[in-house]
């Protein structure tokens, strides 16, 4: 068996390209949400979490329309000599679809059980808006945003059918450690597709002790305890 490593350097590097984008854009996704009113926030907190429901393989097909060479968005990429689909970018942009909601949700969670009276205290004393959301709502809210980040790069890690839609299995290039394993079953090469499983449950195992660390931290801070 010619065994390499590539599969999990690959799965690594779009796991941290990934959530590290949804990081910020799920943060500021909540801030938006919860400053719009009832009806806007209702709406556009259904469209993010959306992703959360729909199986994988149909948010693959929603990226191959909206990024196929065959679309707009496509033909435009596509003058410009950027080809997204079946490459490591489309690794990162579906890790970063599947995982979205997960930190969106989590960072709105967060910012909600953050006492309101010091948001207020703060709003009397005269600070400005982006004063109070970076000095005091984002460091109350870090250990949920953490546990939340947690969650979000576990998820990414795993993601398997959103990416072989988009991105396919290329080795060297596309597989990641899903892909790996589902592939080296199917060829009946279960030694491979045993060490693949193994190292994504040590990783997936290690992400669970981060996140029930992080989330005890939070309920502690939320507590005052």
């Amino acid at each position: 068996m010619n065994f390499e490593l590539m599969p999990l350097w690959i799965s690594l590097k779009t796991t941290l390209v990934s959530t590290a984008i949804v990081f910020f854009l799920g943060i500021a996704a909540a801030r938006l949400v919860m400053q719009l009113p009832a009806r806007a926030r209702g709406i556009l907190d259904a469209l993010f979490t959306l992703p959360l429901i729909l199986p994988p393989t149909v948010l693959g097909f929603f990226l191959l329309l909206l990024l196929g060479n065959s679309s707009p968005l496509g033909q435009m990429l596509k003058g410009l000599g950027v080809n997204l689909i079946f490459s490591w970018t489309a690794t990162v942009i579906s890790g970063t679809v599947v995982a979205f909601p997960l930190m969106y949700r989590t960072a709105r969670g967060a910012f909600e059980q953050v006492d309101r009276a010091v948001i207020d205290a703060a709003r009397t004393l005269g600070l400005a808006k982006r004063t109070i959301f970076m000095k005091i709502l984002l460091p109350l809210s870090m250990p949920g945003l953490m546990a939340g980040t947690v969650l979000s790069f576990s998820r990414t890690l795993g993601e398997f059918g959103a990416t072989l839609m988009i991105a396919g299995n290329i080795p060297g290039k596309t597989q990641t450690l899903p892909i790996a394993i589902f592939f080296a079953v199917e060829s009946g090469d279960m030694k491979a597709a045993l060490t693949w499983v193994g190292l994504i449950m040590l990783i997936s195992l290690f992400c669970m002790v981060l996140q029930g660390i992080w989330g005890y931290r939070s309920r502690i801070m939320v507590s005052g305890r």
